[in-house]
This record gives structure tokens, C-alpha cells and sequence, in this order.
């Protein structure tokens, strides 16, 4: 097993820690900072693995981190929806 996938495994158990604890603005300091130290991961496990492995690690990020991900999903239909008008 490579560095990559180990820090990807330490990434998703941290980040699963992290969750079942309160927190006052609802995680998204620390999200933003995991997302920052996941690109990094997900570019390494890319030149080791592949992009099939990078997928199936981002993927599983998305799950953990849903509410970031449903955010930006809810941004980009409004962008894209103000600007089809």
C-alpha cells in the first residue's frame, strides 16, 4: 500500500472523528481545511494508482463531506440557472 492511499485512510478516519463532535459554525472551518489537504492526496493516489482508485477515493470524501458537496451543487444550479435566462 502506498503513502497516498494510507493518507487517504487517515484523511477519512480524522474527518469521521472530527464529525461526532459539536462544533459552533457547524464544521465548515475544518471541512474547508480537509478539502484543502485532500487535493494533494487525491493528485498523488492519481500518479500511483490511477484514476480509477482517485475515484473511488473521491467518492467516498463526498459521502463523508455530503453537506460541501450539496452546497456546491445547490450554487452551481443557481449560477447556471440565472445564467440560462
Amino acid at each position: 500500500m502506498s503513502l497516498s492511499v494510507i493518507a487517504a485512510l487517515i484523511w477519512m478516519v480524522v474527518v469521521n472523528m472530527r464529525a461526532m463532535f459539536p462544533s459552533r459554525d457547524k464544521h465548515w472551518r475544518f471541512a474547508y481545511v480537509m478539502i484543502a489537504i485532500a487535493v494533494p492526496i487525491l493528485i498523488g493516489i492519481f500518479l500511483q494508482h490511477g484514476i480509477l482508485l482517485v475515484c473511488v477515493f473521491l467518492l467516498a470524501g463526498m459521502w463523508i463531506m455530503r453537506w460541501p458537496v450539496i452546497y456546491l451543487g445547490r450554487w452551481v444550479k443557481r449560477v447556471v440557472g440565472h445564467g440560462a435566462s
